[in-house]
């Protein structure tokens, strides 16, 4: 039988998986605005030869089929590999099986093979059956399969599901052996939806190629953990399908109250995050930081609603002496109206009208006078008319005055500064 020599020197750059940052722009028909949502994926490795440091132990059917061998990658780190080259030999059915692998509750497992394959032209007297390709499978199971069950007629059987045919975008001659350059493959195969077990095994299939598997790596995706519009999302895994979209429940970060509900966000199949619906906001006293904190009003701010605006400067003659105030308190002396708004600065109270004369007749009276003075800082001043029926000098005898009396224009909330008083006779 023919082997791969064990040890192998490679000039070409290692060839890394990652996740490639996405940008989508997108409207979301819950919200109004536009979102931009770029996210890295996350990749979960639940199995890599290359940080073995004993044999693997994988299980090999026929004996003389793949063969595990010590080998070296292009940076000269020791790595396990495995090797076939029975190209001289016809109807070859090499299989070859990967320890138990635990999924990790992922519905859909990521394959990264690195290998090499010789090219057959460049094996002299070769049978024609000799290839350049080998078989991917899989199987669920929910334990570790055991080396004494598998026979001649189990693998002539095998219960494995198949995932590809993985063919070499390049094969190496014997002129790239002897020149120590040797053309390394990296192909990435995806398969689910997993269900039916808590792992898998992998299996290897060679019908007669002359190959070595360097590297294998396993591994899942998934959305990272994330805080978007003010909500917080956790990791979560991708579904079983690639072009699946799980849901993932958000919740508001500290300090921010819900806007549109639900709050959720999908995570595509490649571990991005997309199409956010609903939003949260930092509420009253304080105010957005950075995009992802809400940060309390500091001492001499406030801010009064919920919603993305930022702390303001107390109004004048008022304060706030505690962090996330959500209203200044007026100074002594001054005051805020029923219907003054927590940014309209306090006010004091208006001095006196001014320069009151009036005009007496048989039935009437005019009163005409001046705005006070001080005004107390407020542009909105209106005047009450009061009216009292004295039958003597004591003003404790007085009486408010009866309908018989008319005010016009009216004697409540005057922005004019006269009115006239009028005495109805007959009027009962």
């Amino acid at each position: 039988m023919a082997h791969i020599t064990k040890q192998y020197s490679w000039r070409l750059s290692c060839l890394l998986i990652k996740c490639v940052p996405v940008l989508f722009l997108l409207r979301s028909l819950f919200s109004p605005f536009s979102l931009s949502v770029i996210s890295l994926c996350l990749t979960e490795t639940v199995m890599d030869t290359r940080t073995a440091t004993a044999e693997l132990g994988w299980i090999s059917f026929p004996a003389n089929g793949w063969e595990e061998v010590s080998g070296y990658d292009e940076n000269l780190n020791t790595i396990r590999t495995y090797q076939v080259c029975n190209v001289f030999e016809p109807s070859q059915n090499n299989w070859l099986l990967t320890t138990y692998i635990d999924r990790r509750a992922a519905q859909r497992i990521y394959v990264e093979i690195r290998f090499t394959v010789r090219d057959c032209a460049s094996i002299p007297s070769v049978l024609g059956s000799c290839k350049e390709t080998f078989n991917l499978y899989y199987l669920e199971t929910d334990r570790t399969m055991s080396e004494g069950i598998k026979g001649v007629e189990y693998w002539a059987n095998a219960p494995f599901l198949k995932v590809d045919t993985i063919a070499a975008d390049e094969s190496f001659s014997q002129v790239d052996f002897g020149g120590r350059l040797m053309k390394v493959n990296t192909e990435i195969r995806s398969f689910g939806p997993l269900s039916k077990g808590r792992g898998f095994h992998l299996a290897f299939q060679d019908l007669g190629a002359c190959m070595s598997l360097l590297a294998v790596r396993v591994f899942y995706k998934k959305c990272p953990s994330v805080v978007r519009n003010f909500a917080f999302f956790p990791e979560t895994l991708t579904g079983a399908e690639s072009t699946s979209l799980v849901i993932a429940r958000g919740s508001c970060i500290p300090n921010a109250e819900e806007v549109d509900v639900p709050i959720k966000l999908y995570c595509n199949g490649d571990g991005e995050w997309m199409v956010p619906i609903g939003s949260c906001s930092c509420k009253a006293g304080y105010e957005p930081d950075n995009g992802n904190v809400c940060r309390a009003c500091p001492q001499g701010t406030f801010k009064s609603s919920q919603g993305a605006g930022l702390c303001q400067q107390c109004p004048l003659y008022s304060l706030s002496t505690i962090e996330a105030a959500t209203l200044c308190g007026c100074r002594n002396g001054y005051y805020r109206g029923d219907m003054d708004r927590p940014e309209d600065m306090c006010t004091s109270v208006p001095s006196a009208p001014r320069n009151v004369v009036s005009v007496v007749n048989q039935t009437s009276v005019l009163l005409e006078w001046h705005p006070p003075r001080e005004t107390g800082h407020r542009d909105d001043l209106s005047y009450n008319v009061l009216c009292r029926r004295c039958h003597s000098s004591e003003r404790r005898a007085c009486q408010p005055c009866d309908d018989s009396v008319v005010f016009v224009p009216g004697k409540r909330a005057l922005k004019d500064t006269s009115v006239e008083i009028t005495l109805v006779l007959n009027a009962k």
